[in-house]
């Protein structure tokens, strides 16, 4: 039986604290910013960028619509809350392993972080839950599905890197009641339409790629309404360390699921028969059209995350 060999995180946490004024060095909320939307962090007073190339344990996102950088500063009315926010966060698809994918919330734990919100762009597999309209533009999600997890890819495997953390991590209460609450009593605060957000279930894939039809269906049939290649590793190293977890999913299009298969075969025996042919529409998602959204959607977005900060319980 292997002892846990504690992660040394004095010359990251040095590197960061090194940079910072002083008010800003305990952040009590972290923010996980997803696709496109980045610019959560504008409306911070007093910001500081970190570039993640000056923070010893990170790696560099390469995807476009991330940034790479820690952003810290206050957010919300009066002398407001320290936040530290990611702009760009890592995936295995990258090539990163998991320990890197899920550094940064370990970091911000050991700073002092007590809540997180994550947020990222997710194709809906729901038709109730329509892209980026005023209708359920976003979706707060309540359970996830990870079929990484149940497949070898579980971002906690290996020894426990503390005996302070449970080796055998409870996921039935992974998504915190009373930050859920918060969402919506914003949204109510910021006269948005009941409509406008959503509650549901979020399915991890591990990507690049994008679902075909069928593995689009049956995440749809197993309970899965939006679907994303990121965020459930960070709920589970966040959940390891104690923290208060709210995932909110912007909904950037639609999973291609047709109703019923294009036949090749009658088509073809149209075609040898002399009947006309009308070839349906390949319907195909872009990561192009994920930012396009995620960049409409993000002042409101920003606005919702700041309602939420101010809502927050002090102390």
């Amino acid at each position: 039986m292997h002892d846990p060999q504690p992660i040394d995180f004095a010359l990251t946490l040095e590197a960061i604290i090194s940079l910072l004024p002083p008010n800003l060095q305990r952040p009590n909320l972290g923010i996980i910013c997803g696709s496109g939307l980045s610019g959560l962090a504008e409306d911070f007073c007093q910001v500081v960028i970190v570039p993640y190339e000056k923070i010893p344990g990170f790696g560099h996102s390469s995807v476009p619509g991330h940034k790479s950088a820690l952003a810290f500063g206050l957010l919300g009315p009066g002398e407001g809350v320290p936040v530290v926010a990611m702009l760009g966060r890592f995936h295995p698809y990258e090539g990163h392993s998991m320990s890197t994918v899920i550094f940064p919330v370990r970091v911000m734990a050991k700073l002092g972080v007590k809540d997180l919100i994550i947020t990222n762009a997710a194709g809906s597999l729901n038709p109730n839950i329509p892209v980026g309209t005023r209708k359920s533009f976003l979706v707060v999600i309540q359970d996830h599905i990870a079929l990484p997890n149940l497949t070898g890819m579980n971002p906690l495997l290996g020894p426990q890197i503390s005996l302070d953390v449970p080796r055998f991590l409870p996921l039935s209460n992974a998504y915190s009641p009373s930050l859920r609450r918060l969402a919506f009593l914003a949204a109510h605060q910021l006269s948005l339409d009941r409509t406008a957000l959503a509650e549901g279930t979020y399915a991890w894939v591990s990507g690049p790629t994008y679902e075909t039809p069928a593995e689009g269906r049956l995440l749809r049939n197993v309970g899965a309404d939006v679907v994303g290649m990121s965020t459930i590793p960070e709920v589970l190293a966040a959940r390891e360390a104690g923290l208060n977890v709210m995932v909110l999913s912007l909904v950037t299009n639609f999973v291609v699921i047709p109703n019923e298969y294009r036949s090749i075969r009658e088509e073809v025996e149209a075609e040898l028969s002399g009947k006309p042919i009308e070839l349906p529409v390949v319907q195909t998602v872009s990561h192009e059209e994920v930012l396009l959204i995620g960049k409409e959607k993000a002042t409101l977005m920003m606005k919702l995350v700041e309602k939420i900060v101010e809502l927050l319980p002090v102390g």
